[in-house]
């Protein structure tokens, strides 16, 4: 005596392994979309640090190159005879409103 085995139902085998194929390329394909907008974004950071650096230099190389400015006369010293007044700094102390919080 012999059983026949049960029979497989291919239809639904066949769903199972396309539903998965396609579930796995699902998660390929977000996983390689991931990583084009991680290297993107390294490429672009790279990019603007590139012009950041050059644009530092030609900026140090400008100001180098410019003359430089005179200082400005400064008033005479104490020890020196002059006939105008000796300027002395002023300093102005602006009170601050503090508004303290009640604890």
């Amino acid at each position: 005596m012999t059983t026949a085995a049960p029979p497989i139902n291919n239809t639904q085998f066949s769903v199972n392994v396309t539903a998965k194929s396609q579930e796995q390329s699902l998660y390929q394909s977000s996983g390689a979309i991931v990583a084009a907008i991680v290297v993107g974004v390294i490429i672009i950071f790279t990019v603007v640090l590139l012009i950041l650096k050059t644009y530092n230099r030609r900026m140090r190389v400008k100001r180098e190159l410019e003359p430089k400015a005179t200082k400005p006369v400064m008033p005479p010293t104490l020890g020196q005879n002059s006939t105008s007044a000796s300027q002395h700094p002023v300093v102005t102390f602006i009170p601050v409103d503090i508004h303290m919080q009640s604890r």
